[in-house]
């Protein structure tokens, strides 16, 4: 999924030269406001015979009652008590190296980042999980209120287990905050995905497309989380890879010490990471950065809470 097609058609619509439009992380990636009315985003068409992993089961865990934070235009109240599995990992406090000096321009400089410890959910967030957020409050997603032709429901039909898409990073900010907890920032996210010894991939330096959900997986859409246990992450964190690109709560801005200067930097788009169910290995790299505006909402854009 490149988000910049949009960008260029518009932008050569309006008299724009290609050279007037930038190109993010090198390559045609850029954030777009995909809320917009235009084409349906691509189906998703959820594998081929004999292609479909098997999720590893969430083991029995205690359920997390959380008292609702107050949402506007959400209804305050829970209708029925809500049960989401509170399946998190800790992530010791300590330094670990950010960014990458073999990457795209924008994952430069490699630099050190010293962070306190810190929650990460082990999963990302599912279809179940979200109904029961939108169950408890009544909350309507972006795309819903934008009246587009595809929205969470669509994917989420007869798919429990899979990761919820089609949300936006309101709609996952409104969910966190439900349960009391939050997006993880962009270097949490990249210390969750890839420890402290700076390895390229969650699982380690050489890429594997039986450890993910990626383009080269042939599933063409989104899997149950869970499915890739030896895709895991230092911290044994599932989906750090594929699956669905994962909203984080950072604006996309430059690196400290960063030369490489883009119209897109800014308080205009928020992070995304870890790359999505059509992605090739250079996507899926633990240091890949991508963005979008806050209303986005696809069929490959998910998320985890934080706290």
């Amino acid at each position: 999924m490149r988000y910049v097609l949009w960008l260029v058609i518009i932008g050569l619509l309006f008299g724009a030269s290609a050279c007037d439009i930038e190109v993010l992380g090198g390559e045609f990636v850029t954030p777009t406001p995909a809320v917009t009315a235009g084409p349906t985003p691509t189906p998703l068409i959820f594998g081929r015979p004999g292609t479909q992993p098997t999720a590893t089961p969430r083991p029995p865990t205690p359920t997390l009652t959380p008292t609702p934070t107050p949402i506007p235009g959400v209804e305050a109240t829970p209708t029925k008590e809500p049960a989401i599995p509170e399946q998190m990992v800790t992530v010791p406090a300590g330094p670990f190296l950010m960014g990458s000096d073999s990457g795209e321009p924008d994952e430069q400089p490699p630099h050190e980042v010293d962070l306190p410890a810190f929650e990460i959910d082990r999963f990302e967030v599912t279809n179940a999980d979200f109904a029961q957020f939108v169950e408890a409050t009544g909350y309507q997603t972006d795309a819903e209120k934008e009246g587009l032709s595809r929205i969470w429901r669509d994917a989420a039909e007869g798919k429990d287990d899979h990761p919820v898409v089609y949300v936006s990073w309101n709609d996952a900010q409104a969910f966190c905050r439900w349960l009391g907890k939050r997006l993880p920032t962009e270097a949490e996210w990249e210390k969750a995905a890839r420890g402290t010894d700076g390895r390229l991939y969650p699982w380690g330096n050489d890429y594997d497309p039986g450890k993910l959900n990626g383009k080269d997986s042939g599933i063409r859409g989104t899997a149950p989380v869970g499915s890739f246990p030896e895709g895991v992450s230092p911290y044994e964190i599932f989906d750090m890879a594929g699956n669905v690109w994962e909203w984080t709560a950072d604006w996309y801005e430059p690196y400290p010490g960063c030369t490489f200067r883009s119209d897109y930097f800014g308080q205009k788009y928020r992070v995304l990471r870890g790359g999505g169910w059509f992605e090739t290995a250079e996507w899926v790299r633990t240091t890949v950065r991508n963005a979008n505006s806050e209303t986005a909402a696809n069929d490959d854009l998910g998320f985890r809470c934080a706290r």
